[in-house]
């Protein structure tokens, strides 16, 4: 049990289209896959990079997380993603460390992954999201 890759990068943004321009157009990002994530109040852009991926994070409403975390911080990267391979087991292991988590059960996230997140506060900062993809998703 553990972390087994760096699963994405979440970046926050304001305007998803002038976000594709940059990292689409810009850095000659082909593929890019959308998708509305209503249970995550956002709109997500995800490019594929090697066995990474980055997604582009835009807020369905202004009262989302992410909606929020763009009035407070303005765009930038907004989490670290973790893959794990047993996402329950990771949040129990966690919690009887004493890491804070934001979520004691995971949620679904963008691509039918099973996601949760740990808080900042138990990170030196960082915001980070565990995530478990189905095994045909990868």
């Amino acid at each position: 049990m553990g972390v087994v890759r760096i699963d994405h990068i979440g970046v926050a943004v304001s305007d998803l289209q002038e976000a594709l321009k940059v990292y689409r157009d810009g850095f000659g990002m082909g593929d890019v896959h959308l998708e509305e994530v209503p249970e995550q109040g956002v709109r997500v852009a995800v490019f594929h990079v090697g066995e990474s991926r980055i997604e582009l994070l835009s807020p369905l409403s202004p009262d989302t997380p992410v909606g929020k975390f763009l009035e407070s911080r303005g765009p930038g990267v907004h989490h670290v993603a973790l893959g794990v391979e047993n996402l329950g087991s990771m949040l129990e292991e966690l919690k009887s460390k004493g890491f804070r988590l934001i979520d004691e059960q995971p949620k679904v996230g963008a691509g039918g992954a099973a996601i949760a997140f740990v808080h900042p506060r138990s990170t030196l900062g960082t915001l980070i999201e565990l995530c478990e993809r189905p095994k045909d998703k990868g």
